[in-house]
């Protein structure tokens, strides 16, 4: 077996796996969109870091979308010897390799950018849904307490809010799970946001996210330069 042939045959069964994955995940997030609920109750330990299983649903669908289209290029691309998709699969990895650079850049330069969108979009659903919405309390609910947080900021996010108007109060996990929890014993505990919290997890363990990020960087570099090799080496067939 040849050079060329041993790299197109990996090539071929690399996105072969990358289209499978994309299609589970496809599969998946239909499934988490239609049936959010029974998602819940199967898998409650996984949602547990998620503040809403639907949105959770319409990112694994274009995740598994996008995953499916890199594998279908890449597959076919190299299967057919198509100099056409070829190139299609190299620019949209070039493009998606482009934007996760983009992505961190923005992430580590405007973390106080994204504390404020995200503070704009989730305290008034937490001001309107916490106490009533019961999908919605249960998963924040969950998420407070594993994480070991309070509200997005702090408990002052549930001021006003259908639970603490009905109990008077803010939820357990603000003061420590301590109850009754009012305003002064969750003032006094101050326990720390779940934005907060959340950020500390990912800059503790920095090096497995790096790592995790190096890897992904290296086989999105890995598919650009195999796909080129079979590009430019397809003109000397």
């Amino acid at each position: 077996m040849g050079c060329f042939t041993f790299i197109k045959v990996m090539m071929i069964l690399f996105n072969l796996a990358i289209f499978l994955g994309g299609g589970t995940l496809l599969g998946v997030g239909i499934w988490v969109s239609v049936d959010g609920q029974s998602f819940v109750n199967i898998f409650g330990a996984l949602s547990s870091s998620v503040l809403q299983v639907v949105n959770v649903g319409y990112f694994l669908i274009v995740i598994g979308s996008i995953l499916l289209v890199i594998g279908f290029l890449g597959c076919c691309g190299a299967q057919k010897e198509s100099k056409c998709l070829l190139i299609m699969f190299f620019s949209v990895v070039l493009i998606i390799f482009i934007a996760e650079i983009a992505a961190a850049v923005v992430a580590l330069a405007y973390t106080g950018l994204a504390e404020t969108l995200l503070t704009t979009a989730v305290t008034p659903l937490l001001k309107e849904k916490y106490g009533t919405d019961t999908s919605f309390t249960e998963i924040w609910n969950i998420t407070m307490n594993e994480v070991k947080c309070c509200g997005l900021t702090n408990y002052t996010d549930f001021t006003g809010s259908p639970w603490n108007k009905e109990n008077n109060g803010y939820p357990p996990a603000c003061c420590d799970n301590q109850s009754p929890c009012n305003e002064t014993l969750a003032a006094e505990r101050n326990v720390t946001g779940c934005f907060h919290q959340i950020l500390e997890e990912i800059r503790t363990n920095a090096g497995v996210v790096g790592g995790v990020a190096a890897g992904i960087a290296a086989l999105e570099i890995a598919s650009m330069a195999v796909s080129m090799y079979l590009y430019c080496h397809l003109d000397k067939k």
